[in-house]
């Protein structure tokens, strides 16, 4: 634990304007109890120019913040998860965004009995650490595209193009259960998350839920099993392994929605067979059209190879 022993001020520049005070203390002073940030700004012990303020009150560009000493700040974690080379991971970089290629099995972010995810790795290892900022996630079980901002700013257009069905494309190769029919082109089946006290969060097919379509095409099949390019076009919790499910076609590997009893005899055991290959984000203000494409892992493959002759699997 470590102890910051000074009042430090800091300017808020236009990349961080616009933001809550309450959400710029809880990224700035992470690891600090959230009860503790709203108690020092009730105190008086944050101010903004100066003045005492509200958590709800939105930051200015040139604004000062004065931040007080704070007492057993926990110190910055040291460790970088599963990362051995958290550079050889990157698949696109620009002055604004990061697109790694995730290892299966790392959580996005630390919590849950995870202690260090992709955005504290990438934060220590980065030496614009405390900008970066998950534009999205993935499940743990994911490999593959995962976008990471650099600029607020930049956070707040891909969020926004997100939340539009279709406007930045995504593509994932899933390997599924029995064999795929060439006529299932999409499925629009709403999905409904619920949380249960103590347990994460599950989806399922219902009338009640919210608007969810995915595209899907055949690449490969055999009798067992088949390889599908899946294309959400809508961003819901587990969207594409709740459709595949609804279809009966469970992912490989998923021990949430899948058939352990059909993994078992698969001879592919030991990871959720889902992989982000590749983005698509559109111009979005100034910036640029991006196209970036993850390639499969050797794990990924290895388990694919051993199962299917043709090689069509590639990202057309």
């Amino acid at each position: 634990m470590t102890t910051s022993s000074k009042v430090q001020i800091h300017e808020i520049d236009a990349d961080m304007a616009g933001q809550r005070l309450d959400n710029y203390l809880i990224k700035t002073l992470k690891g600090l109890p959230k009860s503790r940030i709203y108690r020092i700004i009730r105190k008086g012990e944050v101010r903004i120019n100066s003045k005492r303020c509200k958590p709800e009150v939105k930051l200015v560009a040139g604004d000062l913040v004065r931040i007080p000493p704070i007492q057993h700040l926990p110190a910055r974690s040291t460790a970088v998860g599963h990362f051995n080379d958290v550079e050889s991971l990157m698949v696109y970089e620009d002055d604004h965004l990061l697109i790694i290629n995730k290892p299966a099995g790392m959580a996005v972010h630390g919590g849950s009995g995870v202690s260090v995810g992709v955005i504290e790795s990438l934060r220590h290892a980065r030496p614009e650490g405390n900008r970066l900022e998950l534009v999205h996630r993935l499940d743990r079980g994911t490999s593959g595209c995962l976008m990471v901002s650099k600029r607020r700013s930049y956070l707040r257009l891909l969020q926004d193009a997100l939340r539009k069905p279709g406007q930045i494309r995504k593509h994932y190769l899933a390997v599924v259960h029995g064999r795929w029919s060439r006529k299932m082109v999409q499925i629009d089946q709403p999905l409904l998350t619920s949380s249960i006290a103590g347990k994460e969060r599950v989806t399922r097919v219902n009338g009640q839920g919210k608007y969810a379509v995915t595209d899907f095409s055949l690449l490969e099949a055999n009798d067992e099993m088949s390889i599908v390019r899946a294309s959400p076009r809508t961003g819901r919790t587990h969207q594409i392994r709740v459709h595949a499910r609804w279809a009966r076609h469970p992912l490989v590997g998923d021990t949430r929605y899948g058939d352990q009893t059909l993994d078992q005899t698969s001879g592919i055991e030991g990871r959720l067979m889902l992989h982000a290959a590749e983005l698509q984000i559109p111009a979005l203000g100034d910036r640029p059209a991006i196209h970036a494409k993850a390639p499969m892992d050797e794990d990924f493959l290895l388990k694919v190879n051993a199962s299917f002759s043709t090689r069509s699997y590639y990202i057309q």
